[in-house]
């Protein structure tokens, strides 16, 4: 793992009211596309080149307040594979190991010391 190839890319928020979160970041100035609002995926991209990502969470389980997800572009498909290693190999909780998603990226879920959800992708 290098450091100049793994770099933050977005933060993601599961929501169990789309409609009501987007109406709040559309407050604070994000814009979202006319509909969004019945999208299963929603992109706004923050200055500086982040993405805040919202996707809805349809479980019905308690997941306790507030979730969040950290993803981290990891240059190549190996990038994704050696990232995932060394953290695995740190005794960080590994999820879902490193797999080609159906969406065409390299990806793997961890999960950090607090609990919150890191993709690894690329």
């Amino acid at each position: 793992m290098t450091d100049s190839t793994v770099r933050m890319d977005a933060i993601g928020i599961s929501s169990r009211d789309l409609a009501a979160s987007l109406a709040f970041y559309r407050l604070l100035g994000l814009s979202f596309p006319e509909g969004a609002e019945e999208l299963p995926h929603v992109e706004a991209e923050l200055p500086g080149g982040i993405r805040l990502m919202f996707d809805p969470d349809d479980s019905g389980a308690d997941r306790g307040p507030g979730r969040i997800a950290l993803a981290f572009h990891c240059g190549d498909a190996a990038g994704v594979d050696a990232t995932y290693a060394a953290l695995t190999g740190a005794g960080h909780h590994g999820e879902s190991k490193p797999w080609d998603a159906v969406w065409g990226q390299r990806y793997a879920v961890l999960h950090d010391p607090d609990g919150n959800q890191v993709d690894l992708f690329a």
